[in-house]
């Protein structure tokens, strides 16, 4: 054997330079939106694996977890939830996306939508949108009426200390 080292071979050349160097040169915005896509996805990683830690406490512990997010139309909220979610564990959490309600549900009391999707023991439950529809979106677009909203209102705070009981 040679006290010399062999030279590493040369790598072959990149097929894609040359379109590579055409984006970055002629669309410089683009190439900034997508480098500041990925330090954003960098910055979520310590969040994503606190969530992991925290969906594996649930689960010894058999306790339940309800993450509510809420926003306007086409504000991110489902995007957000796949990114925070990306690396969880399918078995032991869910999100919830309920529609206009139905008929039957009208006649029901307002949470009970809600509740029929709670988390089980060891679960985490994440709503894309919540209860508070009824507080912010529903008496702006005249989705209840006034009775339904105060009924809302007074009924919340109430519910919500049941939750934690």
């Amino acid at each position: 054997m040679s006290a010399q080292s062999e030279p590493s071979p040369a790598l072959p050349p990149n097929p894609f330079a040359d379109r590579v160097d055409h984006v970055v040169e002629r669309e410089p915005k683009l190439v900034r939106t997508a480098v500041r896509q990925l330090k954003k996805e960098e910055e979520l990683k310590p969040l994503q694996a606190e969530l992991l830690v925290l969906q594996r406490y649930l689960e010894e512990n058999d306790m339940r977890m309800i993450v509510l997010f809420e926003g306007r139309d086409a504000a991110g909220k489902g995007g957000t939830i796949r990114r925070v979610t990306r690396y969880m564990n399918e078995k032991h959490y869910r999100v919830v996306a309920l529609g206009k309600p139905t008929e039957e549900q009208r006649s029901q009391w307002f949470f009970q939508k809600y509740i029929a999707e709670f988390p089980t023991g060891g679960e985490m439950v994440l709503f894309d949108r919540s209860w508070y529809n009824r507080a912010m979106v529903e008496p702006v677009f005249n989705f209840c009426t006034e009775q339904e909203y105060k009924n809302f209102m007074r009924g919340v705070v109430g519910f919500e200390k049941d939750l934690v009981r």
